[in-house]
């Protein structure tokens, strides 16, 4: 068995050859840390993180994790804007660490991340997610009908009446939305914006024969009419849903009796 040998230029050569010239930033991260088996109260701890300007705030994270401090904790799932898991607050703003990219941040400043707002804090940037998915839970975010489709046939919408509630399918439950609600953080009991986003879904699907029920359920104290209008919902939703718009509609339904 031969072993080739290896010119010590042409290495050289691949190693420039592969050289793609991307310059890498050292950045500075001030990230809100809170263990409760140690800390009285959050706390504030800075890292310097090499990155490219092409990194996302997630690879970041991943970096001072595996690399600086292993005890960094943080909630991540698919990495690519689909499974909602990765909600925090960057800059001050409700954002996913997987579609945040440095070159869209000013790296000449410290980039300050965070957990979310208005949910109990557990642990550095993760938060209790219950009080957000009993919220959802409570205004029955499925399909109920009265009646069965025909044996082999399948429920038939037209392309308007999907349409209507076409925007209110894309969320993906990631809390940014209701964690950016000024009336969310100061009273616990507000449904708050994802789960009316999720009822509008349903109550505006020709399908469905629960929506008066529904409308009962967010005509409540704490449903819709706490809504504010501040808008902070909308400029959240990563899926750029018209979340403003979704609850002024359900309040419309409820003044009218029905969808």
């Amino acid at each position: 068995m031969s072993t080739a040998l290896v010119d010590p230029d042409a290495v050289s050569e691949v190693e420039e050859h592969d050289d793609t010239g991307v310059q890498s930033f050292l950045v500075t991260f001030i990230i809100r840390r809170f263990d409760p088996e140690v800390d009285a109260e959050p706390r504030w701890v800075d890292y310097d993180v090499e990155l490219f300007s092409t990194d996302r705030v997630l690879d970041a994270l991943h970096k001072i994790k595996w690399e600086v401090d292993g005890s960094l904790t943080f909630r991540r799932s698919c990495a690519h804007g689909i499974c909602g898991s990765d909600a925090m607050r960057i800059n001050g703003r409700n954002r996913l660490a997987c579609k945040t990219l440095i070159k869209d941040l000013d790296i000449s400043q410290p980039i300050y991340v965070e957990a979310i707002k208005g949910l109990p804090l557990e642990k550095d940037l993760v938060v209790d997610m219950e009080p957000f998915f009993a919220s959802y839970r409570e205004v029955q975010p499925f399909l109920i009908s009265g009646s069965a489709p025909e044996p082999g046939k399948e429920r038939v919408q037209t392309i308007k009446d999907r349409a209507v509630f076409d925007d209110t399918t894309k969320c993906i439950l990631c809390a940014a939305c209701t964690s950016s609600c000024p009336v969310f953080w100061t009273d616990g009991q507000y449904f708050g914006p994802a789960a009316i986003v999720n009822a509008h879904r349903f109550i505006f699907d020709s399908r469905d024969d629960a929506g008066d029920m529904r409308l009962d359920i967010l005509n409540d104290k704490e449903g819709v009419w706490r809504c504010r209008t501040t808008f902070n919902c909308t400029e959240a939703c990563p899926r750029g849903i018209e979340v403003t718009k979704a609850i002024a509609e359900v309040k419309q339904a409820v003044l009218r009796g029905g969808a």
